[in-house]
């Protein structure tokens, strides 16, 4: 099968790009390079422009009439950036989706899987979130997912188009062979610096809130290994009519996640296994416009996708640790 991956030479992009090329697929990647590092097409099939290009479209489309489906991860993705760029993110996720999802209809190119995110959903108080459930996106870059699915279900029930839209919260780690990984320069994670704190290069790390109503008091977030996610797309792919018509309905959500969550004193117990040294914590009140979290529940892609998540979080900090290493030399900067 070729798939045309908008957004391919991106962090999740990349991954899922080899994910597919080791399931016996062909990636066609789509990327404006405006974050994704060219290294990371590697020797795939690359077209560099923009998803608004219609006639780079038609070319891509002319030259690869085999294409049977798009994955749609093009998209400005930093949350602190989109309240301050509003109409960059409105301009580059929802309003160019617009020409690319009508310029795929005309060429007979219907079937589209949307990389979207499971932020936007309103707080629950058990913080397992499902399908179904009432969204509150309460960023620019988390109203940009939504319209960008509200477009998605209005054109499927007008036009030929199908969709699959799967939603996830925070990616971590990569592919095996640490080809790829999260490229952004100036992005700050969790995760390294859990680690940085626990090799002595931080003093100690600030949990924020510890008074939460969750099992030990701490916030609690949902994690999945980065190339379980890239597996989920491949998966999403490979059975696109089938989760359609089991839908019964021209589009389909799904959320991917391990199915628990985990809390910040979870998370850190987990990065001290990995890194065999303790973590110095210091508490603090949780600051202005914290949330509890949240974490998906992930049934349904369990029931119609065949998928659940085979790393441990372990596996997933060990892989994330190991890019650190890594992207000095890929990317050349830390």
């Amino acid at each position: 099968m070729k798939v045309l991956v908008t957004g391919g030479a991106g962090y999740i992009g990349s991954v899922t790009a080899k994910a597919l090329e080791e399931a016996g697929h062909t990636p066609v990647i789509l990327d404006s390079l405006l974050s994704g590092p060219r290294g990371f097409v590697r020797d795939r099939i690359f077209y560099e422009g923009d998803i608004a290009d219609r006639a780079l479209l038609r070319r891509i489309v002319e030259e690869h009439p085999d294409i049977d489906a798009t994955i749609h991860m093009a998209a400005r993705i930093v949350v602190p950036e989109s309240v301050e760029l509003p109409y960059e993110y409105y301009r580059d996720n929802v309003a160019k989706s617009l020409e690319l999802f009508d310029e795929l209809v005309a060429l007979g190119k219907p079937r589209l899987l949307f990389s979207s995110t499971a932020s936007l959903y309103a707080l629950k108080p058990d913080f397992e979130v499902r399908e179904g459930d009432p969204v509150d996106p309460s960023s620019p870059y988390a109203r940009t997912k939504r319209m960008m699915e509200q477009v998605l279900e209005d054109m499927a029930v007008a036009t030929d188009l199908r969709a699959i839209i799967l939603r996830y919260f925070n990616p971590i780690g990569t592919e095996p062979d640490l080809e790829t990984g999260y490229h952004l320069k100036d992005a700050t994670h969790v995760v390294p610096l859990l680690a940085q704190t626990a090799l002595g290069q931080r003093p100690s790390f600030t949990i924020t809130g510890v008074d939460h109503p969750t099992r030990d008091g701490t916030g609690i977030r949902d994690y999945i290994h980065a190339w379980d996610l890239a597996k989920a797309h491949v998966r999403a792919i490979e059975r696109f009519d089938a989760v359609i018509e089991a839908e019964g309905a021209p589009y389909s959500y799904i959320n991917l996640g391990a199915g628990d969550g985990v809390t910040v004193r979870e998370l850190i117990a987990a990065v001290e296994r990995v890194v065999g040294k303790p973590v110095p914590v210091t508490e603090a009140p949780p600051r202005p416009g914290d949330a509890v979290g949240a974490f998906a529940n992930a049934d349904k892609a369990a029931e119609l996708l065949g998928w659940k998540t085979e790393h441990s979080l372990d596996e997933a900090i060990a892989s994330a640790l190991a890019w650190g290493e890594k992207r000095k030399s890929v990317l050349g900067y830390e």
